[in-house]
Order: C-alpha cells, then sequence, then structure tokens
C-alpha cells in the first residue's frame, strides 16, 4: 500500500474517531434536543423578520434591491452575533452549573472528565446552532433580491417571490416540528405558516389605515 493511500486511511479513521467522540458527547449532554428548539425558535424569527422587513420596505415605496439585500444582511449579521454570543453565555454558565453540581455531588474535580469536555462541545455546539438558524433564515428569504441587483428586473416581481419563499421557510419549520413531535407534518406546517400570513397581512391592514 502507497504512502498516499496510507494517509488516507490514516485521515479516515480520525475523522470516524472525531465522529463518534463527537456523536459521545451529545448523548451526554442531550445537545440534539436544545438545538432543535433553538434551531427552530431562532430560524423562525429570521425569516419573520425578514418577512416585516421585506413589506415594511415594499409599503414604504422602496424600489431598490441592493437597499432590501444591505439592510437584511445586516440585520442577519446583528441576529447571528446576538444569537451566537447570547447563546454562548448563556449555555456556558448552565454547564458550569451542572458541572460544579455533578462535582459537589460526587466530591471530586471533573474538569478534565469526558462530562467537561461534553460540556464545552454542547456549549459551542448551541452557539453556533442559535447563532447561525435565524442569520440563514434571513438570507434564504431575500435570494431573490440577490438576482435582482443591478438588472431591470421589477421589485414587485422580486417581492412577491421573496414573500412566498420566506412563507414556504416557515411552513417547512412547521413540517419539521411536526416530525419531531410526531404529528400531522401538513397541520403543524399549516399551524408555523399561519403566524407569517397573520403578519402580512395585519402590516397591509395597518398601512390601509394610514
Amino acid at each position: 500500500m502507497s504512502e498516499e493511500s496510507n494517509k488516507k486511511k490514516r485521515f479516515r479513521n480520525r475523522i470516524r474517531r472525531i465522529k463518534k467522540q463527537l456523536k459521545r458527547y451529545a448523548e451526554i449532554t442531550e445537545v440534539g434536543e436544545i438545538a432543535r428548539r433553538y434551531f427552530v425558535m431562532n430560524a423562525f424569527d429570521g425569516a419573520l423578520t425578514t418577512l416585516g422587513i421585506l413589506i415594511g420596505f415594499f409599503l414604504a415605496g422602496v424600489t431598490d434591491p441592493q437597499i432590501v439585500v444591505v439592510t437584511v444582511l445586516a440585520g442577519a449579521l446583528a441576529m447571528g452575533i446576538s444569537g451566537l454570543w447570547g447563546a454562548f453565555l448563556a449555555e456556558s454558565a448552565e454547564r458550569k452549573r451542572e458541572l460544579k453540581q455533578l462535582e459537589h455531588a460526587m466530591m471530586a474535580d471533573l474538569s478534565k472528565s469526558v462530562m467537561a469536555r461534553a460540556s464545552k462541545f454542547a456549549t459551542i455546539f448551541s452557539a453556533l446552532i442559535d447563532g447561525l438558524s435565524p442569520a440563514l433564515a434571513a438570507v434564504v428569504g431575500i435570494i431573490p433580491f440577490f438576482f435582482g441587483v443591478g438588472t431591470s428586473t421589477h421589485f414587485n416581481t422580486l417581492f412577491f417571490i421573496s414573500i412566498g419563499l420566506n412563507l414556504s421557510v416557515l411552513f417547512l419549520l412547521g413540517m419539521f416540528l411536526g416530525r419531531v413531535s410526531k404529528e400531522n407534518v401538513f397541520f403543524m406546517g399549516l399551524k408555523v405558516l399561519t403566524a407569517g400570513i397573520v403578519i402580512t397581512v395585519l402590516l397591509f391592514v395597518l398601512n390601509l389605515g394610514h
């Protein structure tokens, strides 16, 4: 077997060991359940925020796609950093508290234990999910506007496509919740989609009132 093949084999073995170790950390800390909650809640916030911004620009008569892209990207960055930072600090505090309680119960130093390493993994993983999910949902919601920057594409066309895209994201999040809870995925999708429809209708009605 050549040296190149040996390197590839060692690399694959190392990746398998890392995956196995991370899986073990996830099982110890039960971070999967927490990550799912963070993902859905924050992606929901990202999609709804983007929806509100889009409708606000439309009602205000904005016609430049670049303004939409820059504004939403700035908001996505802010939501991402806020979620990442806040979740890291909150999760870190909670995990340290749990580790200290366990140390007290066992009367032992666990700072270099598997539990300590698993807690650090859970903190970082949760923070990444919390920060990336709203930012990703926000960016996905304005994908049509990326193609409209610097072109003659009609703003209203981009607007309605993006509205449909944001509502689709909400529906998919609902279906994901339905799958997790083992309920009717279509019905759960409609329940989450309703929030987007309510906000859309409400903003247009309030604008008509003025």
